[in-house]
């Protein structure tokens, strides 16, 4: 499996239930990183989404415990077990946090847009940067949005 994320210095992701800056080219590359696969997601993180309605062009596979939770176009699992054994190799785990976290030992790839600023958050993805298990892969030349200055980076869990 697949991971994407944008993070701030500190790996923060979040605040009060949504993203901590939206940049434009980000949005278009995940758009293209993740179209024809299928993503993987938290009840919390769909309801972010423009009228709370799964991503097209992709299997949209949501991990929620909540009873009766059932969004159209969207297949909704209340345990990991039973979602890791839905999941396709080519899956793109798309958040949030607890999502994030429980799911991580299952991918390979990272694909992490680093934000250069820090932000007030309540939300944070593990720091890879002092993970062992993962190293740099690729690292994009800064690219700049609003006076933001960010990057691209995979990461790759190690052999």
């Amino acid at each position: 499996m697949n991971v994407i994320v944008a993070v701030d210095q500190n790996w923060a992701i979040g605040k009060d239930g949504d993203q901590l800056v939206y940049l434009s080219e980000d949005l278009k590359r995940f758009k293209s990183l993740t179209t024809g696969h299928p993503v993987i997601l938290g009840r919390k993180t769909l309801a972010t989404f423009p009228g709370g309605r799964p991503l097209k062009g992709r299997r949209n596979l949501i991990l929620s415990r909540s009873a009766g939770f059932a969004p159209e176009g969207a297949e909704v699992f209340s345990d990991l077990e039973t979602l890791r054994a839905a999941a396709p190799e080519d899956s793109f785990v798309i958040g949030g946090a607890s999502v994030y976290r429980q799911l991580l030992p299952w991918c390979d790839t990272a694909y992490v847009t680093k934000i250069d600023r820090a932000f007030p958050a309540d939300c944070h993805f593990p720091d890879l940067d002092q993970d062992l298990e993962w190293e740099k892969a690729e690292e994009s030349a800064p690219l700049e949005q609003d006076g933001i200055v960010y990057r691209y980076v995979t990461y790759r869990r190690k052999k």
